[in-house]
């Protein structure tokens, strides 16, 4: 079977990637198109179909870190989250975890939900394993986001089969899942990950979630790889799926300066400490996470300019061929393990 899904995944690249996508439940990128749940006042971007969930997405979303995470930024966020809304997005991606204990994430995002809320398709996560735990996360996020309900709960940083058994397990975090859905405080379920794709594999072949969120970018093939087995599964099961880690927190991308090293040493960034800059472009980065079977790719920004930069990358996308592909790949290939350093983080 893993051979099976190699060669469909093999098939996914360049032109047949454009074709996949056109024909397929993901939807068709070729023509732009507006969303009738965010009507934009600019050109939109295109659109993709969420999976099985009937939502189309803008290919490029806005992700909750970045900014997002940055500790008493409301007047750098908030106006991140407004003009990601005037552009066209329609997707924002935030997590209970996202700025430390006082969740800055969700409160700049619901800074903006209390006005705004039909005009995002709202996604947030829990990081507890239990039942219990899960849903004062969940309690937590609603009163935050100041929203009655989240259109997407997601388990949070499935890394190792521990963390499966856990939230499968009695009194785990499914449980909490399911029940939140069923009282329709949440309308879909969903995964995510970035360390190793089997448990996410298991996963998703334990339960038919709507959505997956995983790590996907130019240097995957080197480590862990997530392409090669895990991604030809989530278009199989007809999948919602989400890239993140497009430019591997800046580490792929050459303007990336690289923070001291001591600095590094003190971040979850530092499981791999590099003094080199990257060697793409954001424009590469981001076109070759795209033409894989993703729904949309979803980007924490710093301020208003990468956002729209990043926007206009997503107006401007056409598929790469193969040979495109394999050219950003081999270019990313010399700064891969910084790149993907979220996949050497110590787990216990």
């Amino acid at each position: 079977m893993q051979k099976s899904r190699r060669r469909t995944f093999l098939k996914l690249g360049g032109a047949t990637a454009a074709g996949l996508l056109a024909n397929s439940a993901l939807g068709d990128t070729a023509k732009p198109a507006l969303n009738a749940e965010n009507p934009a006042f600019v050109p939109a971007m295109p659109t993709r179909n969420l999976g099985r969930t009937g939502y189309k997405v803008g290919i490029f979303s806005l992700g909750g870190q970045a900014a997002l995470e940055r500790g008493h930024n409301f007047d750098n966020a908030v106006p991140v989250i407004e003009r990601a809304l005037d552009l066209g997005v329609n997707y924002i991606d935030t997590s209970s975890i996202y700025g430390g204990p006082e969740r800055w994430s969700e409160q700049y995002v619901g800074e903006v939900m209390k006005r705004r809320r039909a005009r995002a398709f709202l996604a947030s996560k829990t990081k507890a394993r239990t039942r219990e735990g899960s849903l004062r996360m969940l309690e937590k996020s609603l009163e935050l986001l100041h929203t009655d309900h989240l259109d997407l709960w997601q388990l949070h940083d499935i890394g190792i089969s521990e963390d499966v058994d856990q939230v499968f397990g009695k009194g785990g975090a499914m449980e909490a899942l399911l029940e939140a859905r069923d009282q329709k405080m949440v309308r879909f379920l969903g995964i995510t990950g970035h360390f190793r794709p089997e448990p996410l594999m298991d996963a998703i072949n334990r339960f038919p979630f709507d959505t997956i969120l995983m790590a996907l970018n130019a240097a995957d093939s080197r480590h862990f790889s997530f392409m090669e087995a895990l991604l030809p599964l989530a278009v199989e099961k007809q999948m919602g799926i989400i890239g993140m880690k497009v430019p591997g927190r800046s580490r792929l991308l050459a303007n990336w300066t690289p923070p001291s090293l001591e600095a590094q040493k003190h971040s979850w960034e530092g499981a791999v400490i590099t003094d080199r800059p990257g060697t793409l472009t954001m424009r590469e980065a981001m076109s070759f996470s795209l033409t894989l079977p993703v729904s949309t790719v979803i980007v924490g920004c710093d301020n208003i300019a990468q956002l729209e930069e990043n926007v206009q990358i997503a107006r401007e996308f056409t598929p790469l061929s193969e040979r495109q592909m394999a050219a950003i790949a081999a270019k990313a290939e010399p700064v891969a393990k910084a790149a993907l350093f979220f996949r050497f983080v110590t787990r216990g």
